[in-house]
């Protein structure tokens, strides 16, 4: 397998974070960056001591096309053109409709969904084919949540970005996917959600496999996704959340059946 050169927007922290150390860790070039040049370098350092691989840290807030085409530029230059490319940058907070104002709500939207477009298209551009695409979408796109609708309308809306440009970029020998993942431990996002121990035993119970996920299993799940093994595999939003989506699981199914 070729080496990989991953780029990844929003890859200073959490789960995204996770996914660049988990590429690097397998020999692959990573470029991490965010609006914050500093946390990127902080994120490409730790990722350099933790996995003595390569990564490099830039600076592009992904509302800004031309920087990002700038940065992916320069980052092709020194690392050799991305054949992965991960649209991790996103925004949220809590807040019911009624609360949250048009320039919080746009700000969301701008981030998680035109910044998802911004990369995937300036990635197009440059990218070494075959290359894999990959979203990092949330279950609000599907499951509508109180106090999420903004989160709720831009990630429905980066799901159905992914199945179009799987569609209009099969040929060109571009695969386009997402991973939606569930609660993750240690993220800003379960801070947020789930802010209690109460609140984290009860999303813990409701899980099929009783426990949060960690970066690193979104890191093996993109890890996959970007192989040779999932080369037929394009236009699918993978679900990583250890069968949260299928339901409340925190009934005892184990227990012996009732005498008759």
């Amino acid at each position: 397998m070729a080496q990989q050169i991953v780029f990844i927007s929003g890859g200073t922290s959490g789960i995204n974070l996770g996914i660049a150390m988990g590429f690097a860790a397998r020999g692959g070039r990573v470029l991490v960056f965010g609006r914050d040049g500093a946390k990127a370098e902080q994120a490409a350092a730790s990722i350099r001591s933790e996995t003595s691989g390569v990564a490099m840290a830039g600076a592009a807030d992904v509302r800004d096309p031309g920087a990002i085409h700038a940065l992916f530029a320069k980052a092709a230059a020194e690392l050799g053109a991305p054949n992965v490319v991960i649209a991790g940058a996103a925004g949220n907070f809590m807040a019911p409709a009624v609360g949250i104002s048009p320039n919080g709500f746009k700000a969301v939207v701008d981030i998680d969904l035109l910044g998802t477009f911004n990369v995937f298209r300036c990635a197009y551009d440059v990218v070494a084919r075959p290359a894999s695409l990959i979203a990092i979408t949330a279950p609000q796109a599907v499951q509508p949540l109180p106090e999420q609708v903004h989160v709720c309308a831009a990630k429905a809306g980066v799901n159905m970005v992914v199945k179009v440009l799987a569609m209009e970029w099969g040929r060109a020998g571009i695969r386009v996917n997402a991973i939606s993942p569930g609660p993750i431990a240690g993220t800003e996002g379960v801070e947020r959600m789930a802010p209690t121990p109460e609140a984290k035993a009860l999303w813990t119970e409701r899980t099929a496999v009783k426990r949060f996920g960690t970066p690193d299993d979104i890191a093996q799940a993109a890890i996959f996704l970007a192989s040779p093994e999932a080369s037929y595999i394009t236009g699918t939003i993978l679900d990583c959340d250890g069968g949260m989506k299928l339901g409340d699981a925190s009934g005892d199914f184990l227990a012996p059946p009732a005498r008759r």
